[in-house]
């Protein structure tokens, strides 16, 4: 059976937009892994989760699928989001409060993504309830980062703070109607939110990394 890709302008470059959000998390994971500590593991599963939601985003929004595909790749989805931002939370929680902390909360966040999955079902606007789950997790983060680079206490933690802004700006974008062209392409408010944190990765990575040296 082959596939067929929808042909909504701004759906493809939803699509195209994950696929490179996609590459460059997973890259992103790959360079903070070098660092072999615990820390560095779990700022890795974090970039690895959102490679796996880029790719199964971009299935989602790229190609003609039948229903039931279609919910289990959104239920997938689901869980991959809810582990990046459990694996986020955590990471920041250590950096903030110091690695034991961060290892306490882990299992409970990991397991939330799985409640997460079952929340998104259940409500007919599930993404959106992602998005406050992000926001209110981004938030926090920054608390830690902005409070970590007034004292300067950690480096990277002014770049990792103004890497979550831009994060916390996409999340904005994606809950809204906004509509562009962008080099003759057309990009809704999920094409935005993609451009947006792709511009956000390589920030968040290069504060991540001078916190981890």
């Amino acid at each position: 059976m082959s596939l067929e890709f929808i042909e909504s302008p701004t759906e493809q470059t939803t699509a195209g937009t994950d696929v490179v959000i996609a590459a460059l998390a997973l890259g992103s994971a790959a360079y903070l892994m070098r660092h072999r500590t615990w820390r560095a593991y779990v700022w890795g599963g974090a970039f690895t989760a959102l490679a796996a939601a880029g790719g199964l985003g971009a299935a989602a929004h790229g190609l003609k699928l039948g229903q039931r595909a279609h919910d289990l790749l959104w239920r997938l989805l689901a869980i991959s989001f809810g582990l990046m931002v459990g694996c986020f939370a955590s990471a920041a929680t250590a950096d903030g409060f110091g690695e034991r902390a961060g290892r306490r909360v882990l299992p409970w966040l990991l397991l939330g993504a799985f409640g997460f999955d079952t929340v998104t079902r259940r409500l007919a606007r599930g993404f959106i309830v992602f998005i406050v789950y992000e926001a209110a997790a981004l938030l926090y983060a920054l608390t830690i980062y902005v409070r970590l680079a007034q004292g300067g206490r950690m480096r990277g933690a002014q770049l990792t703070a103004a890497g979550i802004l831009l994060s916390l700006i996409a999340a904005a974008i994606q809950s809204s109607r906004l509509h562009t062209q962008i080099a003759g392409l057309p990009f809704d408010n999920n094409g935005i939110f993609h451009l947006v944190q792709i511009a956000a990765i390589p920030v968040l990575v290069g504060g991540i990394d001078a916190g981890l040296v």
